[in-house]
């Protein structure tokens, strides 16, 4: 993963100042491990403890880099994931187990996964490219990882603000304070992606038995497609 310390991320801030942040955030969406939530947790802090950015606009920029970091990710994920993943994914510890879980999970939940990933430490980089992998609707997509980047963003991003406007009742710099704030929202996401997973992945056997290349993603996401515009137009 690329790490910057947070001295660094600050120099960016108050270098590039919102851009920084839109930034961050879209390359970590597009599914390179970056550190674009902490640029969002250290921008908020920064935004309470000088108020030299406003804490509306840090939002902005989060929520807009994520909705396009995440399109992207999907298209790269839409025109050629799958292939890779089959070809690559044991080197970045995706195996057959894991890439069939992606199919199950977005097969059946694949709103909520997108919605609820981008909370979750482990998927918010890899939501968006999976969904575009497993071919799910581009429309369905949009919807659901706009609602959950605007009210990720939202909800972080006032976290960051108001622990940064009362970092004086507290103890340490802005760096211990995205450090304790970050590190409670990461322990949070993994514990939760390690109780579900392994039940996760034997639903997903269940119910894609079998070698994994006996269900493409590829011909199910066209159908799955034209059965959405076939809904639009009865909606006309």
């Amino acid at each position: 993963m690329f790490h910057l310390a947070t001295s660094e991320l600050t120099y960016f801030l108050t270098t590039y100042g919102y851009w920084a942040v839109l930034l961050f955030v879209a390359i970590e969406s597009t599914g390179v491990p970056f550190p674009g939530e902490t640029m969002l947790l250290v921008a908020a802090i920064y935004a309470g403890t000088t108020n030299r950015l406003s804490i509306t606009l840090v939002i902005v920029a989060a929520a807009s880099g994520a909705i396009l970091g995440d399109n992207l990710g999907y298209w790269v994920g839409r025109e050629g994931g799958y292939h890779l993943l089959r070809r690559y994914g044991r080197y970045i510890h995706l195996d057959e187990r894991k890439v069939k879980l992606g199919q199950y999970l977005f097969r059946k939940y694949g709103d909520k996964v997108v919605f609820f990933g981008r909370f979750i430490a482990v998927l918010r980089a890899w939501a968006a490219f999976l969904a575009g992998t497993n071919c799910m609707p581009w429309r369905s997509f949009l919807l659901y990882n706009a609602l959950g980047g605007i009210i990720w963003a939202t909800v972080y991003g006032l976290a960051g603000y108001f622990l940064g406007d009362n970092v004086h009742r507290l103890t340490g710099p802005i760096g211990l304070s995205t450090f304790v704030l970050g590190l409670l929202l990461t322990v949070a996401s993994l514990v939760f992606v390690r109780r579900n997973e392994r039940r996760l992945e034997e639903e997903a056997e269940r119910a894609l038995p079998g070698p994994l290349d006996g269900f493409s993603p590829v011909s199910q996401g066209a159908q799955d497609q034209r059965q959405e515009e076939e809904r639009h137009k009865l909606r006309r």
